[in-house]
């Protein structure tokens, strides 16, 4: 960083603190920050302490850690001052030597043998209202904390598997989809909350992000699905056998860096903004992504777009709709695609290899899977969700057939199988996400769908009314 503003202005670079530092003055941006904590108090026995920290950095190679101790008020109060991505003046704290071996299990391991501590009776920390100094700090949100080229891809972390089971790691993965935040009180009353993010790079085509601390999920709100890539410092990966897969967490000692300015998150997110545009993530639901049997609030189809327009993250809901549109007696090419197993991209089985530019197999010999690919419409007395995209797994288990199967079938026999379910009562599982090219920017993704039961929808018609 040039000397211009920041040194002008007589801050002290995290680089020169020192135990002996008078008064010191520091100017950083906030890339780190955890939630607020409370203690009991030792001295005083029936109160509780207040905690919280945070990370600054002021330069390519410096950041330390800041510690915030005191009552209630004060520390709620400042923590709600200030968020990741802001730049702050720090002045008066206490400079300390940090115990490495405590601090970085706990805590971003930082360059510095320092650390810094804010009371209220001593210290002060404000917002930067200088410019010059902001236009310096804030590109150094961009900078990776570890080394960029240090870092797991998704594919390498599947590939490892429970060989990296706890495990903490760097990652380096554009952001799919994010979901709504679910919140909870645990059994001796804390509140708490979880939000959960798909990533995908060239290998792994949907992984889970799991945040569990406020500022985690504020931040990662904040951005946007399938334009932006995230190199995250310090993950914890584990398995989960609850979905019988690895998934990462954020937890105190993470730092996440978007949109991180190097040569590997350029290329990928090259890649991500490519497959975007290309229609390849159009299939947002992939088998394992939601546990139908964990979706129970029902919907009409008014309810569903008006809910959509409250949560742009995207949410799931049971449906009892009609299929008002299933064109199965088209040509079975209209019915069944062809995409290359690797980018997901539409693709013509006499090719050689995929013609998606950013395809990762990259002129490789084509690999192909074939499946369903099918657009239906849902209807109820309140309206119509158009072009639902029934994937491949849900159509299978909804018509009862296989692709190859379906193909076997006369015209007959097709026809037949569509008046099955047009035009007839459903339930129907949905994912409804935000998607600015459909025509009313909502894109439904069918989980499940099956005839209904008369029972099931009266009981179903009779709670809405209530």
């Amino acid at each position: 960083m040039s000397y211009n503003a920041l040194a002008a202005q007589s801050f002290v670079a995290i680089s020169e603190l020192h135990p002996n530092t008078l008064h010191p003055r520091v100017a950083g941006v906030i890339i780190g920050k955890t939630d607020v904590k409370s203690f009991p108090d030792r001295k005083n026995i029936g109160f509780d302490r207040f905690t919280f920290g945070f990370t600054v950095k002021d330069s390519v190679d410096y950041f330390i850690n800041v510690t915030s101790w005191g009552g209630e008020g004060y520390i709620n109060s400042l923590s709600g001052s200030f968020s990741i991505g802001d730049c702050v003046i720090i002045e008066n704290p206490l400079v300390a030597t940090k115990d490495p071996d405590k601090e970085d299990r706990f805590c971003p391991s930082t360059p510095s043998f320092y650390r810094l501590l804010v009371t209220e009776a001593h210290s002060r920390v404000t917002l930067c209202a200088d410019t010059e100094a902001i236009e310096q700090l804030l590109p150094l949100l961009h900078l990776p904390v570890k080394d960029p080229r240090d870092f797991y891809s998704l594919g390498d972390i599947v590939a490892n598997g429970q060989s990296l089971d706890g495990s903490v790691i760097n990652i380096l993965a554009a952001v799919r989809s994010i979901g709504e935040p679910k919140f909870f009180t645990t059994s001796d009353g804390r509140k708490g909350q979880r939000l959960e993010v798909k990533l995908f790079d060239d290998c792994v085509p949907s992984f889970s992000l799991v945040c569990w601390d406020r500022e985690a999920i504020q931040l990662v709100q904040r951005l946007l699905p399938r334009e932006t890539v995230l190199f995250v410092s310090d993950a914890r990966v584990g398995f989960d056998s609850f979905r019988n897969c690895m998934a990462a967490t954020v937890n105190s000692k993470t730092i996440v860096t978007v949109n991180p300015d190097t040569k590997e998150a350029s290329l990928l997110f090259s890649y991500a903004k490519e497959l975007s545009d290309s229609g390849a993530l159009e299939e947002e639901v992939r088998p394992g992504d939601v546990l139908v049997e964990s979706i129970s609030d029902v919907y009409t189809v008014s309810e569903l777009k008006l809910r959509a327009q409250e949560n742009p993250e995207g949410f799931c809901g049971i449906t009892y709709s009609f299929i008002s549109k299933l064109d199965l007696d088209s040509s079975v090419s209209r019915v069944i695609r062809s995409r290359c197993s690797k980018c997901r991209y539409q693709v013509s089985e006499d090719l050689q290899s995929c013609n998606n530019p950013s395809c990762p197999a990259g002129g490789q010999p084509l690999s192909i899977t074939t499946g369903f690919d099918l657009l239906v419409d849902v209807t109820d007395h309140t309206g119509t969700l158009q072009s639902c995209y029934l994937n491949s797994t849900a159509a299978e288990k909804t018509l009862g057939c296989t692709p190859e199967e379906f193909a076997s079938l006369t015209d007959d026999e097709r026809t037949a199988l569509k008046w099955r379910f047009l035009l007839e009562r459903c339930k129907i599982y949905l994912k409804i996400l935000p998607s600015p090219k459909s025509r009313n920017g909502v894109k439904g993704s069918v989980l499940a769908c099956s005839l209904a039961d008369p029972g099931e929808v009266k009981q179903s018609l009779a709670a809405g009314l209530q």
